[in-house]
């Protein structure tokens, strides 16, 4: 199974926002142009896709929470808060996370990716199918599994993959022990509070001629 070249190049965009290709440079990297005659065909596996968009998303996230929210907070400027529209506050790791997949989602791409959790504040980031549900299952019991697989939505196949989430800052655990709807209330920081999931869409299969 493999992927085409489309999701190389929303992954490499993601990195490039991310300022990898400058920390690379900084690293002093050799890089030398290779080029490819015309219809060659780069293919990726979807679980190594899977694995880069990933590594994308928890970059983004540990560098928001580390270098914006925990500094902010420290240094008592603005604090990240639930409704940090009206507070005009920051929003929580997990917030711009989920606004991120929700952009994302509407580029046309059909990439998308979520929270989701076996104890959400709120239904609708809880499993949406027994896929999901089974998934957030193996990586609540064990972290560095991720749970992957295909899956149909009418004629299109999509590849998905649940990643654990951790609790990655102090006030991701103290909005959910402190939430008047959390369903769990004794998180601490390392711990397993959800999962991530992404999907995107697979190549059409081809049919076999006669």
């Amino acid at each position: 199974m493999v992927i085409r070249m489309l999701f190389l190049g929303i992954v490499l965009g993601s990195m490039v926002m991310t300022g990898s290709w400058e920390m690379a440079r900084g690293a002093g990297e050799d890089e030398s142009e290779v080029r490819m005659a015309p219809g060659t065909v780069v293919s990726f596996s979807p679980e190594v896709v899977a694995e880069y968009i990933h590594a994308v998303i928890a970059a983004d996230r540990a560098l928001y929470t580390t270098h914006v929210v925990e500094r902010m907070q420290e240094n008592r400027i603005v604090i990240a808060a639930e409704a940090w529209k009206q507070r005009k506050a920051l929003p929580l790791p997990a917030q711009m996370l989920l606004m991120g997949g929700k952009a994302v989602a509407m580029s046309g791409s059909g990439l998308r990716y979520r929270l989701a959790s076996l104890w959400p504040i709120y239904e609708e980031n809880g499993p949406s199918n027994v896929f999901e549900e089974a998934g957030l299952k193996v990586v609540s019991e064990d972290p560095d599994e991720v749970y992957s697989g295909i899956i149909k939505r009418g004629d299109q196949r999509f590849f998905k993959a649940i990643y654990a989430d951790r609790a990655v800052s102090k006030a991701c655990v103290e909005c959910h022990n402190g939430h008047l709807l959390s369903s769990k209330r004794d998180f601490k920081l390392g711990d397993v509070m959800g999962g991530i999931i992404i999907s995107f869409p697979l190549p059409l299969e081809q049919k076999e001629t006669p």
